[in-house]
């Protein structure tokens, strides 16, 4: 069904809308830990590269593509050719996977934005035990914000098999969370136009306040130069330019058929090369941004962490030596340590198993990804600021906003294919359409509080995309350049925008990124076989941290479903196309 008017008021909101979607919480957590973790400033490298070589070219195909055809992912992809339905199809599987799991972090938002109005904040010190004759045994062998994350917030089993109950608090915030996607949609796609102008904006209006707040902490330059000082021996290291790549890939929400149902909505003669361009950059642009307010952060808690750690060696020197107060001091504490070495051996060796080895470095290397990121790091770091119920309404607002707005892509790729089927659009409303999308996506979403829920949280996030979507970009590259006809493509963008393509579009698109592609294609399955058993990370209450586990036959037989419920689409589609042209042409000529 094509679209009679168009949904966005103005170019300008469309814009809005992407940079809404491509901008998530991928930005905030995932590239500030693939930053630290190859090389800081030698990670923009190969980043920045990966970019132009892949980011915008594959953008600009896509936007495109759904402004050309004025349909959502299936009809977009079927018009191409009708064999390529299955590619449309396995985009809108793979949207559903993200959009099961996804809300979830939205609920886990809520429930820390919920706890964020309290005074002090409920992870900023351990909880009395029953008796109250001392904290609780497991906080006390781990951290404050780590005890009220995976006991708390998750009451997290110890493994996967042990699936526990529900935990009704974290449904009750997962129904919430579906509830305020439900009601930014309520009135059918149209008021998604609205909403994405405050998803959009909020997040730098937070942003900008963290990084001020940010840049004044104490330690914040040394997180700051940690990050900028570049470690150019990373550049030799595959897996940097593997991760440069997937993070452009995922963080501009290619292959998710959200981008397509977007354009489809445009104007026939909007620009779309000048929004690839525009919303590529600012995707970029707020990585980089939201790691330096994230690095400042992480200057502040490493140098507390390591200043606190510091201040205990010295208390525990001077109570154990008897030495006069101030006469050891965080200069002097390594030749303290030395000279009390020689002159008490005994002493000091009875002493040592007490004494940390307290290293700022070591603190700074410290990596957390993912929501370890997201609720762990900054609310250890938010509990230390002053005024820090302000500071978490505000992080947690700024999750919620981010998390939101990429919902309202994901569930606009389910909705618009959907809406777009005669069959369903003239006996259902959209308003009706939207409703049963979101109940049976919460009523899923349902598995991921259960207390085992994070365990199947991590594999959905791990499993239910990557592989998907590689094959879903490159099937489509292929499509456009090569079934479809790149010259053909050049004069529906010259009918479009005023003008062909340059010759930089034409080489990404016919050479540089399926090439690029088919290397990350290979490259994940072949580090899939040579890491044998899958494994997973586990909560351990008795010792207070994580511990590796594998993952046990029936997980890893749910992994092969997920990766092959939407890979299976592509080859499954142009199957059934074949075999029903077939049959029609059989029936034709038994008439005849």
């Amino acid at each position: 069904m094509e679209k009679t008017r168009p949904l966005w008021d103005n170019p300008l909101q469309f814009v809005f809308a992407c940079i809404s979607y491509a901008v998530g919480l991928g930005n905030v957590w995932r590239f500030p830990y693939l930053c630290q973790m190859y090389g800081g400033g030698g990670f923009l490298i190969p980043y920045v590269i990966m970019l132009f070589v892949e980011g915008m070219p594959l953008l600009y195909l896509e936007l495109a593509v759904g402004q050309h055809m004025r349909r959502g992912s299936i009809g977009a992809w079927r018009a191409i050719s009708p064999y390529l339905c299955g590619v449309g199809v396995a985009s809108v599987v793979v949207s559903s996977f993200l959009s099961i799991y996804y809300n979830v972090i939205n609920a886990w938002a809520f429930w820390y934005l919920f706890h964020s109005f309290q005074d002090p904040l409920p992870w900023a010190s351990c909880p009395l035990n029953g008796n109250r004759t001392g904290y609780e045994a497991e906080c006390e062998k781990t951290s404050p914000t780590q005890y009220f994350w995976y006991r708390r917030t998750l009451n997290i089993a110890p493994s996967l098999e042990a699936s526990g109950g529900l935990q009704w608090e974290q449904a009750l915030c997962l129904t919430l969370a579906w509830l305020v996607v439900y009601l930014c949609i309520l009135r059918g796609t149209e008021s998604t136009g609205k909403v994405v102008y405050l998803t959009a904006s909020l997040p730098y209006c937070v942003l900008i306040i963290y990084l001020i707040r940010g840049l004044t902490l104490h330690g914040a330059v040394n997180g700051l130069v940690y990050m900028f000082t570049p470690k150019l021996e990373q550049l030799a290291n595959p897996k940097a330019w593997i991760s440069a790549a997937t993070q452009i890939f995922f963080s501009l929400g290619l292959g998710f058929g959200s981008l397509i149902a977007f354009a489809s909505y445009n104007e026939p003669s909007n620009n779309c090369e000048r929004h690839a361009i525009i919303v590529s950059l600012i995707n970029s642009t707020t990585s980089i941004f939201a790691s330096i307010v994230t690095f400042s952060i992480y200057g502040f808690k490493a140098t507390f962490n390591y200043e606190s750690c510091v201040s205990k060696v010295i208390l525990l020197l001077t109570n154990a030596f008897d030495l006069e107060e101030g006469s050891v001091t965080a200069d002097n504490l390594g030749e303290t340590k030395a000279h009390l070495l020689a002159t008490h051996p005994h002493q000091y060796a009875e002493l040592l198993p007490q004494l940390k080895n307290c290293s700022l470095e070591a603190e700074l290397d410290t990596a957390v990804q993912g929501t370890g990121l997201a609720f762990i790091v900054y609310s250890e770091a938010i509990k230390n600021m002053e005024v820090s119920q302000l500071y978490s309404v505000l992080y947690f607002v700024m999750l919620l906003t981010l998390g939101i707005g990429s919902m309202l892509g994901n569930t606009a790729a389910i909705l618009t294919p959907l809406t777009d089927s005669k069959f369903i659009a003239t006996r259902l409303s959209k308003e009706v359409i939207s409703g049963i999308v979101c109940v049976i996506n919460c009523i899923i979403g349902l598995t991921f509080t259960m207390e085992a829920g994070n365990y199947w949280f991590d594999i959905f996030n791990d499993y239910a995309a990557t592989l998907s979507l590689l094959l879903i970009v490159l099937v489509e590259t292929i499509a456009v350049c090569y079934i479809y006809g790149i010259r053909r493509f050049e004069k529906d963008l010259h009918a479009m925008i005023g003008h062909k393509p340059s010759w930089y579009w034409k080489i990404m698109w016919a050479f540089a990124s399926p090439l690029l592609i088919i290397s990350l294609f290979i490259f994940y399955i072949t580090d899939y076989i040579l890491t044998g058993t899958l494994q997973y990370q586990a909560w351990d209450a008795t010792q207070g941290q994580l511990v590796t586990k594998d993952y046990p036959s029936y997980a890893l037989a749910v992994i092969g479903l997920l990766v092959a419920a939407s890979t299976m689409c592509i080859p499954m589609g142009a199957l059934i196309t074949f075999i029903s042209r077939r049959l029609k042409r059989k029936n034709i000529c038994m008439v005849a």
